[in-house]
């Protein structure tokens, strides 16, 4: 088997709805899910990519999802100056096959879910309303904010509010809002009558 060379590693660059985002698509798996790095701390201790990445001055959020990665920049840098660069070193780091996210990192979060209280299980009939969400979101949602370089996780559901977790290039989007109550609000509340509001809380 022929060792990967760095020529065989594919990588583009897509605009997401936030300016201050930038999604880096490679052809290669990445990382089955979604992980989302907003502080160094984290990066350092599951992904040796985003840990690398944090390095760089103009880097603020990592979120690997699939085939990409979205990086969210500091403000006062741009694009044209700093994108050549950062693909440079993703398309480098990944052509040494080397480690994006560690093993035990999805259970890990899961577990800090699970203590913090959003994954608490539901009962009777909510357990069948939050079930629906859930599926609704998975569906018709997260594949078009995928696109975008970002992600959707359902939170809770209480009295009839939704809360979801906006990541990667969603997060802090200002088009963010609009298309969480313009296009996710109005979905859920014709599909699901019970849905009264959809609030997003930063992942």
């Amino acid at each position: 088997m022929e060792t990967p060379t760095a020529s065989s590693v594919m990588l583009y660059t897509e605009q997401t709805p936030n300016p201050e985002s930038l999604k880096f698509v490679t052809n290669r798996m990445l990382y089955r899910g979604t992980a989302e790095f907003r502080t160094v701390e984290l990066a350092e201790e599951w992904s040796p990519i985003a840990a690398e990445l944090y390095k760089l001055p103009y880097v603020k959020g990592v979120y690997i999802c699939n085939n990409f990665v979205t990086i969210t920049k500091e403000m006062n840098y741009l694009w044209e100056d700093i994108m050549l660069k950062t693909k440079e070193f993703i398309k480098g780091y990944v052509a040494e096959s080397k480690t994006i996210v560690k093993e035990g990192f999805a259970e890990a979060m899961e577990k800090l879910e699970a203590e913090n209280g959003t994954g608490y299980q539901y009962e009777g009939e909510e357990a069948v309303i939050v079930q629906k969400i859930k599926e609704l979101i998975d569906k018709y949602v997260k594949p078009a904010v995928e696109m975008d370089g970002g992600n959707i996780e359902f939170k809770s559901f209480d009295k009839g509010v939704v809360a979801v977790v906006l990541q990667g290039s969603c997060s802090g989007c200002p088009s963010s809002t609009v298309t969480l109550k313009s296009g996710i609000e109005g979905m859920l509340k014709r599909m699901v009558p019970e849905v009264t509001e959809v609030v997003a809380e930063m992942g």
